[in-house]
């Protein structure tokens, strides 16, 4: 008998934290270092805009390796955007094979317009039984 399948839902990081795309790549690591967390969404401007995030990989290559000041390089200097979501319901074999595809680590999950959650690859691994 084959196995229950798992959406997006059901894997998912139901806290997705967001910053705003003005604040300093400083506060964004903050946040992250007090989270503990690797990536935060960016907020969307308005209704039109598209979601972004900014990563510690974004971090490191837009502020830390060039040497920049991070309180003077802000969040949507670095950020990706626009970000591919993901539906809640979608099979996670194949969200699976949409981000890695797409050569990305994550990626937030959505329901009606609405973000509600993040899948990352390792936390899939790491915190489920899909192996």
């Amino acid at each position: 008998m084959p196995g229950k399948i798992m959406r997006a839902r059901d894997v998912m990081q139901k806290e997705v934290r967001t910053i705003d795309g003005m604040a300093s790549s400083k506060e964004a690591a903050e946040m992250m270092r007090s989270l503990k967390v690797s990536e935060l969404l960016v907020a969307k401007r308005n209704e039109d805009d598209a979601w972004g995030i900014v990563t510690v990989m974004d971090l490191v290559k837009h502020v830390v390796i060039p040497g920049r000041d991070a309180k003077n390089v802000f969040v949507y200097e670095i950020m990706t955007k626009p970000v591919i979501t993901v539906p809640a319901e979608m099979d996670i074999r194949y969200v699976i094979r949409l981000i890695q595809r797409i050569g990305v680590r994550r990626a937030p999950v959505e329901q009606t317009g609405e973000i509600v959650g993040m899948v990352t690859l390792s936390h899939l691994i790491l915190n489920n039984d899909l192996l």
